[in-house]
């Protein structure tokens, strides 16, 4: 189990891969970046402790076991705050930017509507990002410097996962607020559901590949939801499609359970956290085929 790991690494991304990939699961993290670059800091109005409100922090380290296993993990350097690879390339509030903008940007999508586009009007408490105008071309720029290096890698991984085992579980790893944001429909309330698991509803991965992963969570004692309030965002709907043998599945993890949220430090529970996705790695390896197939 313990392999060496290789990190390829670019300026947007990082893939972690154990030597040899030996299992057909591929896991993703696109909220967890924390390299906010100086020009973006520079442009907001909101200070350096706010602008973090809409990180799934560490869960790129949480999931960084599922190495050992022959499972790869990619994950974005860049903050969901300046780009958000859980979107479609041009979700776009066209109130944010200077000049009209082109046809082809998707301008009422209900993400854009709560201030949630590709490029973030808001943080997840509801405070405005910016306080002037963006630019057409920076919009452009993002896109092209950070969100297509990220789909592009995670298509390379899933197109070599199913070539090699003629099939692929997709893994896409985020953490929920422990209370509701402004936008939500539990907004200021205390979530009680430890787990949320996305198969938008049913359409992105085999029903058996969603009971196995909450069975397996109830079975450590965590409370489980499914779809509701998180059915799973574009990464599992646009890359999940059970009749290729592509099965997509959204995992959020309630924040209370391993972070202090006020002051983004680790607790000490996010060690069992680690743990127990370690034994879910080790039970999604054992699902059979034919399971994905029904």
């Amino acid at each position: 189990m313990n392999q060496k790991q290789k990190i390829k690494s670019e300026p947007a991304i990082e893939i972690i891969s154990p030597t040899k990939q030996t299992v057909p699961l591929v896991f993703s993290s696109p909220h967890s970046g924390r390299a906010y670059p100086e020009e973006f800091l520079q442009a907001i109005q909101l200070d350096a402790h706010e602008i973090r409100k809409s990180e799934d922090s560490f869960v790129d380290e949480i999931f960084s076991s599922v190495t050992n296993y022959g499972a790869p993990l990619l994950k974005a350097l860049f903050p969901r705050a300046f780009i958000d690879p859980n979107r479609e390339p041009y979700e776009l509030d066209p109130m944010m930017f200077s000049e009209p903008l082109p046809d082809f940007v998707n301008k009422r999508s209900p993400r854009v509507a709560v201030g949630l586009g590709t490029i973030a009007k808001l943080v997840a408490n509801g405070s405005e990002i910016y306080s002037k105008k963006l630019s057409f071309t920076e919009a452009n720029r993002r896109i092209d410097n950070f969100y297509r290096p990220y789909h592009k890698a995670l298509e390379e991984l899933i197109n070599i996962t199913q070539n090699q085992f003629n099939r692929c579980i997709l893994i896409d790893c985020h953490s929920m607020p422990s209370v509701g944001g402004p936008m939500e429909n539990d907004a200021g309330r205390h979530r009680q559901v430890d787990f949320i698991i996305g198969d938008a509803h049913g359409r992105s991965c085999s029903r058996a590949l969603t009971i196995l992963v909450e069975e397996t969570l109830r079975e450590m004692g965590y409370s489980v939801m499914r779809n509701t309030p998180y059915s799973g965002g574009f990464i599992t709907r646009n890359y999940g499609c059970p009749t290729k043998q592509i099965h997509a599945i959204q995992i959020e993890i309630n924040r209370g359970l391993y972070m202090n949220e006020s002051i983004f430090t680790r607790r000490a529970e996010m060690m069992e956290i680690i743990e127990n996705i370690s034994l879910l790695t080790e039970r999604l390896i054992g699902i059979e085929p034919q399971a994905l197939a029904a």
